[in-house]
Order: C-alpha cells, then structure tokens, then sequence
C-alpha cells in the first residue's frame, strides 16, 4: 500500500511540474508578465491568473488550472496517508 501510495505522489508531482511549467509558457506566450526565477513562489498566482485569462477568452477555464489543482491535491492526499500509515 505504501509504494503504491508513493508512486502515485511521485507521478501527480510530475504532473504539477509539467502543468505548472506549462501554464508559465501560456502566460509568457500571451504577453503576462511572469517570472521564471519566483516560479515557485507565485504559482499560485499564475494559476489563478490562467484561470482568469481563459475564462475571459473562451467563457471555461482551461484544462491545465484544473490538472495543475488535482494533481497538487493528489499529492497531498498520498502524503497525509502515508504519514497516518
């Protein structure tokens, strides 16, 4: 149960990487001012800002905010499992 607990975590924080380094590109791409160097610290705000900015565009948030925002929380429901574990 563990290792699959793990797996799981190591995967979903792979995809929060690549969906966080994605919503990065499309903000960049649009013309948004973003900082590669503060990533870390203001992807929250990044994402909030995609979120936003397709709303705007296309009347549904895009599909990255809501992989980035499951992924993250998959990762955190596997950590409190294995720390009750």
């Amino acid at each position: 149960m563990q290792i699959l607990l793990i797996f799981l975590a190591i995967i979903s924080v792979s995809v929060y990487v690549v969906s966080s380094l994605m919503i990065y590109n499309c903000l960049k791409g649009r013309g948004e001012k973003v900082s590669s160097l503060w990533i870390k610290f203001f992807m929250i705000s990044y994402a909030n800002r995609y979120k936003k900015l397709t709303k705007k565009e296309t009347g549904k948030v895009g599909n990255l905010y809501y992989i980035w925002l499951i992924s993250i929380n998959i990762v955190l429901v596997c950590v409190i499992l294995l720390l009750l574990f």
